[in-house]
This record gives structure tokens, sequence and C-alpha cells, in this order.
């Protein structure tokens, strides 16, 4: 069986102001109206001998990730949560290790889960070739055929010729990004292909390769998985374990090291979505070769991407930008510096704001909550709790609150006492006092929550009874 392996810890923060800490690009709608990660997912359809996929996460995403698996109707053989950030090396680790319970004879397909692929046939063909290295104790990587001298990836140098298919070669090295120039004569030679950060390979070899270069990570990964426990449909590893691994990719710890590294040359429709450039070139533009996304005016404008989340946007006269807006922040970019939008979040981070973390509407697993309104000594808030969903049993030291039910249904635990709201009902929640929420009805429950008090922050919660098993 081939085990594919989702690789969704990123942070995205390149397609800031859209993509945040609490909900990164993997998980947003960019290009359909599928989420990168669900099409990561479906994109896989037809590929024989296919066993559910494993998905590493970080766990702050875990309940993100579980329900994006059921819009598509994907049941995953497990939701590998990693405690700490550590690279790819470490998190396929985990995975291997959670494929090798199941056969020793697993094989991964690695692949993140941020990465467009438009020749999903092409795709499929290329994994059979890669499985075919694999299957004689190659470690296979994806060197996307290139079509421009971009010096947003790394390379791959193709070695000798595997096979007769014409399309298989050892790795002869891989290169960091390069500048202009060489990425010109990379292209013009015809022997270099874009790194894409996808693998095949056996479960075991992987292993094996890691334990032999990589030794302390390997230790790290085989404490952390054996010390870990399942949760719901969750695989928890010890967090101790796992921050003491290294951090480091597979590219560094085991592909340029191994001497059994092959390539599959892949003409895929390829791209990683690293900037904002790299996504409007991803989407076929209007006349004047624009992508224009929401409620947007946009005269004398040319090769522009406009993404408008909450609010109509105009833009008159413009050439080679990017504009996105969302509820609480603008990007303006020219398409030449689209890139370096990673020092706004420096910023950010810097200012000890909280934009590139999360955005107005931050998702719970009960729903969400958005913010309306914020000042002295008070906060409002619009709830949206799912059919069925309930939040956690509950109180705060620090503020009180007043619920008015807008739509739907709703079961109030106060105290001791259990209240029916519906639609232009209230109820007040006292400073100290246990209470939950929960949607008893069939469609979504809707309502404004008023906080007041000295205090008004979310690690204000005491949680007593909780569903989901969140501390």
């Amino acid at each position: 069986m081939i085990y594919p392996v989702i690789l969704s810890g990123g942070s995205g923060t390149r397609l800031w102001p859209l993509s945040r800490a609490a909900l990164p690009k993997q998980f947003l709608p960019l290009v359909t109206d599928k989420t990168l990660f669900q099409e990561t997912l479906l994109r896989l359809n037809g590929v024989p001998e296919l066993a559910p996929p494993l998905v590493v996460c970080n766990a702050d995403h875990r309940f993100l990730a579980a329900e994006q698996l059921r819009e598509i109707d994907i049941q995953p053989l497990s939701l590998v949560l990693e405690p700490v950030s550590r690279n790819t090396a470490p998190a396929v680790a985990l995975a291997a290790l959670a494929a090798l319970e199941q056969s020793q004879d697993a094989m991964l397909l690695v692949l993140p889960a941020d990465h467009l692929i438009q020749n999903g046939a092409a795709f499929h063909a290329a994994i059979g070739h890669a499985v075919e290295l694999a299957q004689q104790d190659k470690l296979v990587t994806f060197g996307i055929t290139p079509d421009s001298p971009s010096t947003g990836f790394g390379y791959i140098e193709r070695g000798q010729a595997l096979g007769q298919s014409g399309d298989s070669y050892a790795v002869a090295r891989f290169v960091e990004k390069p500048d202009a120039d060489t990425a010109q004569r990379f292209l013009d030679s015809g022997q270099f292909f874009w790194n894409s950060g996808m693998f095949v390979f056996k479960a075991a070899v992987y292993l094996q390769e890691l334990q032999q270069f990589a030794p302390e990570m390997y230790a790290a990964a085989q404490a952390a998985w054996r010390g870990g426990k399942h949760d719901l449909d969750f695989s928890r590893v010890d967090e101790a374990a796992f921050a003491a691994s290294p951090s480091d990719s597979i590219d560094y710890a085991v592909m340029e090291r191994t001497r059994s590294a092959a390539m599959v040359t892949a003409d895929i429709g390829w791209d990683d979505v690293g900037s904002w450039d790299a996504l409007a070139e991803a989407i076929p533009g209007d006349a004047d070769g624009n992508v224009l996304r929401g409620d947007i005016f946009a005269p004398q404008t040319k090769n522009t991407y406009i993404r408008a989340e909450s609010r109509m946007v105009t833009a008159i006269g413009l050439e080679d930008m990017v504009i996105v807006e969302t509820p609480d922040a603008v990007l303006v970019a020219h398409k030449d510096f689209s890139q370096n939008v990673k020092q706004a979040v420096e910023y950010l981070k810097q200012a000890e704001r909280s934009e590139h973390l999360v955005h107005r509407r931050v998702y719970r697993p009960w729903g969400y909550y958005e913010g309306i309104d914020l000042g002295k000594n008070y906060q409002v808030k619009r709830i949206v709790v799912n059919p069925g969903q309930k939040l956690s049993l509950q109180l705060h030291h620090y503020r009180s609150e007043h619920w008015i039910v807008v739509a739907g249904n709703a079961k109030v635990t106060v105290g001791r006492a259990n209240r029916l709201l519906h639609a232009n009902e209230s109820i007040y929640i006292p400073v100290g006092i246990k209470h939950r929420l929960e949607n008893i009805g069939e469609t979504p429950l809707y309502l404004i929550e008023v906080q007041t008090g000295a205090y008004l922050g979310e690690d204000d919660i005491v949680r007593f009874e909780d569903v989901y098993q969140r501390a």
C-alpha cells in the first residue's frame, strides 16, 4: 500500500494578510472553492493501492484539518499532531512510524498540503514511475520541468538515467535558490529541474537513512512516537521528546547525503504558491490580465490581482499590482515585491500586534466567533455554533457575558439551571459562574455576545468539561 503523507504544518506568511498563523494558506480556498489542503487530497483519487492519508499538522490546526477532511468525505488513517514545528524531516519520521504499524512494507507518498498541481493525469503517471524506483529502495523526489529561469525555487541536477522510461534519473546534486544569471544557465542546459519537495520512498528505508545521517532526529522521533497516545481521531506525540529533535528539512537531513536519491521528472503544472504574484500567475485572468475576487471595480487596470473579502475595492489605472483586502488589514504591493510580504509579518511580530496571528473571524471546533467591537472594559462578538455542537462547560474570573440569540435554538447552562433560548431572547452570565452554550437545532446558531470586565483575553477560560478534550 501507498500511504499519502500530507504535510500541513506551514504558516504561509508569504500570503498575508489572508494567510495567518491560525488559518494558514493550505486551509484557504485560493484557486477553486476547495482549499489547497482539500485539493491535495482530492487529486489523489484514482491512484492505485492508496491507503487512507496520514495528515501531519500543527496541534493548533487539528480541528480545522478534521473539519476540512469531513467536508470532502475523507477519513484519514490518522491526524498526527506536531506539538512544535521541527521542519519536514522529523514530521515525515512520525508518519513513517505510523505507517509501519500498519505494514512493514509501507510506502510513503509525501506531499505538502499547500501546492498547486494542474495536470492530474501527468501527476498520477509520475507517481507510478516514482513507485517503481522506490520499490528498488530509492528515495525519490519529483523534479519539476522548469518553464522559466525562476529564482524562487531550489533546483535538482539530474544524473545518469535509471531504467528505460526516459524520465527517471539519479540525483547529481541539489542546488539552493540561484541568482537570475545562474537560473538562466540552468534552464538553458536542460539538466536542471525545480525541487518540488514531494517524495516517494519506503517508510523503513527513509527511517534507515535518517538514523544514519541524523541519529539525534531519528531517536527523538522514535521517543516521541512511542511516548504518544491516541486522542479521538488524533495521534498526539510526546511533546518533550519531539521538542528535543533537531529541526531540518528532508533535503538537508537525508536527500543531500544519501547515495540512494533518485528523481522523476514531472511536467504537471506545479507551483508552490509561494507569493501573491505566483498565485496570480496560476489563475486565468480576464481580458486585461486581471484576477479579481470579490466586490471589485477596476477600470484602466491591467495585470493586477485584487481580492476583496469584506468590502468593495476600487482600483483605477493600476498595473502589475497586488491588492488584498481583509476586515482588519489591507495589502497593496507591486508584483515585483510580492515576495517581501514577510517584512509586514515581521513588523507585526515586533510591534506585538495580532494581525499576523488571527483574523477577526476565529475558527473553533464548534464553529467560529468574530470580533465586532472592542473598547475599554467591553467587547462585542458574533458567535456561530454549528448544529449539534456545544462549547465547553467553563467559567471566567474577570468578565461577565450577555448572550442575545439572533437565529437558531440554544440550550444554555448557567450554574445548575438550564434554559432554552430562541431568536430575540437573551441571558446574562455573571462572573465566576459555570456556563455552557449548545446548539440543539438543525441549523447554525447565531448570537451576539457582549463581554464586560477588567480583563477580556481568551486565556480567561477555565474548562471543566469539553467534548473536544482541549486543555
